[in-house]
């Protein structure tokens, strides 16, 4: 029986996957086909125990799954054959060898930003490229730094402020689940080019941005922070370049003289206010900070590593399968349902 939904396959049920699962649930236009992985672990345990159905990415994964009390639903190929739109969600690099069989199958198929723009030839952050992402068979959700990158200079672009940015991102480890395998402790870890990856890939949304980053990796995992130094189109006001941010239901302003001061604290914030596993959807940008001198911008912000990329791989899902050609309506949709916009009114209330 058909009920209209836009059904959604989940393969790979980590960091993101878990996130996107959840998320498709609290869709009413959308119902979670099911959710694969090659792990029997306690993730799996947690999602069959919410009702997922779980299907093995792997043959030799269905028998492990088994003999840990995970009921299996069957393998990968059954799981896309009941889906319109597969949201692939594995470790990096792996995705890009699960597209012939997307391809094969007929599926329109979501990456994350781990892999390269080439691989599906569009990048998607919702309120830049949904429109071109209407009826696609394919397309790539950015990564978390980039989707920030581009959210905020997108802003300061549709105001005619933009005219070219320069950021330094201090990205987190390590994810924090996973830290005590990995990550690095005592010592900061630049990367080795300047421009780090982030800003070219950015200019695969949007080709016009005048942007470059450098980045290093520091021995924390709560999230990502970047400080930018943009020179504007002309001299302005700071409370114009505020208005511009406001206008974006994804971006936050945040104040240090209200006690959020530092990423842990914001962190805790999401948690206080009932957000699912903390997840900061917003980027959440420093107002106090925020200075402008004539023409010349600096501020900074925080961007969850684990949440950011959500709400956009939400979107995507119904461009691609143009359940909804307009792309304001869709976010207004998905902020809704995940409460985006509520952490915009605390944050302006106090």
């Amino acid at each position: 029986m058909t009920t209209g939904k836009t059904r959604v396959a989940v393969n790979g049920y980590g960091v993101i996957g878990k996130r996107v699962a959840e998320a498709v649930i609290l869709q009413d236009d959308m119902e979670l086909a099911g959710v694969a992985d090659i792990s029997a672990d306690w993730r799996m345990q947690v999602a069959d125990g919410k009702g997922m159905r779980i299907y093995a990415a792997r043959p030799e994964a269905s028998a492990a799954m088994t003999a840990n009390g995970i009921e299996v639903a069957g393998s990968l190929d059954e799981l896309l054959a009941a889906a319109d739109v597969v949201v692939d969600c594995t470790p990096k690099k792996v995705a890009a060898a699960n597209i012939e069989t997307y391809r094969r199958m007929a599926k329109k198929f979501i990456l994350q930003g781990g892999e390269k723009h080439e691989a599906t030839g569009h990048s998607f952050v919702a309120e830049c490229t949904y429109e071109s992402a209407l009826g696609r068979d394919a397309t790539r959700v950015v990564s978390c730094n980039t989707t920030s990158i581009v959210r905020t200079l997108s802003a300061l672009k549709r105001v005619g402020l933009l005219r070219k940015a320069r950021g330094t991102l201090l990205r987190r480890a390590t994810d924090p689940w996973e830290s005590h395998l990995g990550g690095i402790m005592n010592t900061l870890v630049p990367e080795p080019e300047i421009p780090s990856h982030q800003g070219p890939d950015a200019q695969t949304v949007d080709p016009e941005l005048d942007v470059l980053t450098m980045a290093v990796k520091v021995p924390q995992t709560l999230s990502h922070l970047h400080y930018w130094n943009v020179e504007l189109t002309r001299e302005t006001a700071k409370e114009e370049v505020l208005d511009a941010f406001r206008e974006s239901s994804r971006i936050a302003l945040v104040r240090i003289d209200r006690g959020l001061a530092a990423l842990n604290a914001v962190k805790e914030w999401m948690l206080d206010i009932g957000r699912p596993h903390g997840d900061l959807y917003e980027v959440a940008i420093w107002e106090d900070m925020l200075k402008v001198d004539g023409n010349e911008l600096y501020y900074a912000y925080m961007v969850d590593n684990q949440a950011i990329v959500i709400p956009e791989t939400i979107d995507a899902i119904r461009a691609l399968a143009g359940t909804e050609t307009d792309g304001k309506a869709s976010m207004d949709r998905t902020n809704g349902t995940l409460g985006i916009g509520k952490v915009a009114r605390l944050a302006a209330t106090g």
